[in-house]
């Protein structure tokens, strides 16, 4: 199978049908030496996703705000108020009570872009789907891995 379309579907799979009509064209893809799989996806000579073992994709800030494009990728992802934007930045875990808005497709342990003022700000594995991060005032939404800040001082996926 073409990895490109591999990828495709992936992203489709994952984030809603259609999402990976805002892929980038010429992408360099690293393989496992162990393998053969794909490891990493790169555009421009950054990162913007990495395929995880158990079929998974592990996305940067930079790939969610392509991705963002698509209305169905808008669904996993979640806004938080200004009263928290400087701790995701940095890294810090989003806190229920801070969420103005989840998408319906926010789910335990999947990958969640952290919005603010429709930008993206940071990627994190969610802890509660939206149901839950909605209706809670207290306790971790969102456990942040990767953040712009983290980009711009040179830590992070990249």
């Amino acid at each position: 199978m073409d990895h490109i379309l591999k990828l495709r579907h992936t992203i489709d799979a994952l984030f809603g049908s259609g999402a990976s009509r805002h892929l980038p064209k010429n992408l360099e893809i690293t393989f496992s030496k162990k393998n053969g799989r794909i490891r990493n996806v790169y555009h421009d000579g950054k990162l913007l996703c990495t395929l995880r073992i158990d079929g998974g994709l592990a996305i940067s800030p930079h790939f969610a705000q392509m991705l963002l494009k698509s209305k169905k990728f808008k669904e996993n992802c979640l806004e938080i108020n200004l009263d928290a934007k400087p701790f995701v930045e940095e890294g810090r875990s989003v806190f229920c009570k801070h969420v103005t808005w989840c998408g319906k497709n926010v789910m335990i342990s999947a990958d969640t872009p952290v919005l603010f003022k429709g930008k993206v700000i940071a990627v994190g594995r969610a802890v509660l789907p939206s149901k839950m991060i909605l209706e809670q005032k207290r306790g971790v939404a969102v456990k942040i891995r990767d953040s712009l800040k983290s980009h711009e001082k040179g830590i992070g996926s990249s």
